[in-house]
């Protein structure tokens, strides 16, 4: 019973997408209201369908993920980063306040900005130091940070 109703779930999750990716996707400024960010993958939320069972917070996800069929997210990759966050909510954030301290000199093209009452978050750079995406990395272990910068800032050339 329990297994014909995730099956039942999960149509109406993809019967869902399908009707919001041709309808409606929300800005960035309106999903990072809604705590959803760049990153979010619409697999992302139809993982979350099976966890969390409000059906408002998975159509808002699925307002604001991004397309991941063939497994394009995978290949992007930036030239650099900047770790934004706000000194003063340091304290908060022992997992960022670790990353910055103890690993961040493996990245050399990643950098620290402070910023007053900035949010923890990740700005993506291209090569040309423009940015590309935002992606906010409050409640991010250290290890999911390392493991997102090896697989996605390019390496710096050692001079």
């Amino acid at each position: 019973m329990a297994r014909a109703w995730t099956k039942m779930m999960m149509m109406m999750i993809m019967m869902l997408t399908s009707t919001i990716s041709a309808k409606e996707q929300l800005s960035g400024k309106e999903c990072e209201d809604l705590g959803f960010t760049g990153l979010a993958l619409c697999s992302d939320c139809h993982s979350l369908s099976e966890y969390v069972k409000d059906q408002d917070l998975v159509a808002d996800c699925l307002k604001c993920c991004a397309d991941d069929s063939e497994d394009s997210m995978s290949k992007v990759s930036y030239s650099g980063a900047i770790l934004e966050v706000c000194m003063r909510k340091l304290v908060f954030y022992p997992e960022i306040v670790g990353f910055i301290e103890e690993e961040k000199e493996k990245f050399p093209s990643v950098k620290v900005q402070y910023v007053f009452n900035s949010p923890p978050k990740l700005i993506m750079l291209d090569e040309d130091g423009e940015h590309k995406e935002t992606i906010r990395i409050d409640n991010w272990k250290r290890e999911h940070l390392l493991q997102y910068m090896r697989e996605k800032v390019k390496p710096t050339s050692a001079s």
